[in-house]
């Protein structure tokens, strides 16, 4: 009985253990399940992580990449605008105004250089010449060549503007104006220089895409009212680049005349008739003015020289037309386009006489645009033959008329070419 009942126990223990065995086994499943569903959701965070960092990283990469390029452009955009500079900032570009390129009667203009190491010329101001002329003329520059960029239009780089210190900074141009090379021999020039004709006429076609771009390609319409060989700047390749805006006018496309008050502006002598009448005024005066510079780079001269002999040649635009309606405008390009070689060049020759005398015409509405200049003078669009553009000057009394007109007008334009305007050569 005890031996039976011990057995019964034994089994009965047995039976247990194997249960809490099994159990255990089952257990120690399901907790490896559950450990395993833990490990495995555990990674799979630590991977989601990893990933969500990269894309992170990456993402800043990338504004880092594309960032560098906008700074920049930005900072290009900036520049492009005149900066304003501070009379010390002016004094140091300039080393204490050690370097004085040429002086007129509004001021001085000194060579400097930015922090950058690009060359500047900055024309100082007298301040006690500050009237109101001068002060239309400061903010004419900044509010029209101040707003433009082209590659034959002058760079205006800033200015200064403080109770001291009146100051237009330019880009420095090498060669200076292009009136020193067509005078070579006049008393007092500073080059002895000869450019050949080829150079001249490039110059030519330059200075009439920058006069076109003014009039046709900006945004709002320049004119310049002040065109002349002083105000035509050379690069150390002699690329031309027009200056002085200090008599520009800005004008709204749609507005074929411009409203003019205080007397005639511009050059005598370079300045087209209607600013000196009671004539509207429109871009077609810097038309005028530019077949005047026309003329005088054919002659290499001044339009108007008493020293010749024979008042026909005095007036040297007068004389062209002469000899054209002779026939003989091969007579004008022997005689004054000195340098031509071949028979190309002479060609292009003729064409800056036809060129030169539509643009001089006495009614504007009979000048060409600068765009059919421009054509023209590459060759791209025939020319119709001129017509008379002095017809006026004979008929209020003749040949002599035409002298005495023009004599104290190029006389006083010589004396003010000097300087006076705000020109970044002085």
């Amino acid at each position: 009985m005890v031996n039976a009942v011990a057995t019964i126990i034994s089994t009965v223990a047995s039976t247990a253990t194997v249960v809490v065995i099994v159990a255990l086994i089952r257990r120690c499943r399901v907790v490896r399940k559950k450990m395993k569903k833990k490990i495995v959701k555990k990674v799979l965070e630590e991977i989601e992580k990893k990933n969500r960092e990269m894309q992170a990283s990456n993402a800043v990469e990338d504004v880092a990449i594309e960032v560098g390029p906008v700074e920049t452009f930005l900072n290009q955009i900036l520049n492009e605008k005149p900066m304003r500079f501070s009379s010390e900032q002016l004094a140091a570009c300039t080393r204490n105004y050690s370097s004085e390129l040429g002086s007129g009667g509004y001021g001085v203009v000194y060579k400097g250089e930015l922090p950058n190491g690009l060359l500047v010329a900055a024309k100082v101001l007298k301040v006690s010449s500050m009237n109101r002329k001068v002060q239309e003329a400061f903010m004419a520059e900044i509010g029209t060549i101040g707003r433009t960029y082209h590659v034959h239009l002058v760079r205006l780089y800033g200015f200064c503007f403080d109770a001291s210190t009146k100051a237009l900074v330019y880009e420095f141009l090498e060669n200076g104006s292009l009136e020193k090379y067509l005078y070579g021999g006049d008393e007092g020039s500073t080059t002895s220089t000869r450019l050949e004709w080829g150079t001249l006429h490039g110059i030519a076609v330059g200075t009439a895409k920058g006069i076109r771009y003014l009039h046709e390609e900006c945004q709002q319409r320049i004119v310049h009212y002040d065109i002349k060989p002083a105000n035509i700047l050379l690069t150390a390749d002699y690329t031309p680049k027009v200056a002085d805006f200090g008599l520009a006018r800005l004008g709204e496309r749609e507005n074929t005349h411009m409203s003019l008050t205080g007397g005639g502006r511009g050059t005598p002598g370079y300045a087209a008739p209607e600013l000196w009448m009671a004539m509207p005024a429109s871009e077609k005066c810097d038309v005028y003015s530019f077949g005047m510079v026309l003329f005088e780079i054919l002659g290499r001269r001044r339009n108007y020289d008493p020293c010749l002999e024979g008042e026909s040649k005095e007036w040297f635009p007068r004389w062209v037309w002469e000899k054209y309606e002779q026939g003989e405008i091969e007579h004008v390009v022997s005689c004054s386009c000195d340098g031509i070689v071949g028979g190309a060049d002479r060609e292009k020759a003729e064409i800056m006489c036809k060129v030169a005398l539509w643009c001089v015409q006495f009614q504007p509405s009979a000048r060409p645009t600068m765009s059919s200049v421009v054509r023209m003078l590459e060759g791209e669009m025939p020319i119709v033959p001129p017509v008379n553009p002095f017809h006026y000057l004979m008929e209020s009394g003749g040949g002599s008329t035409s002298s005495g007109l023009w004599s104290g007008t190029y006389q006083s334009s010589s004396r003010d070419t000097a300087g006076a305007e705000l020109s970044p050569v002085g």
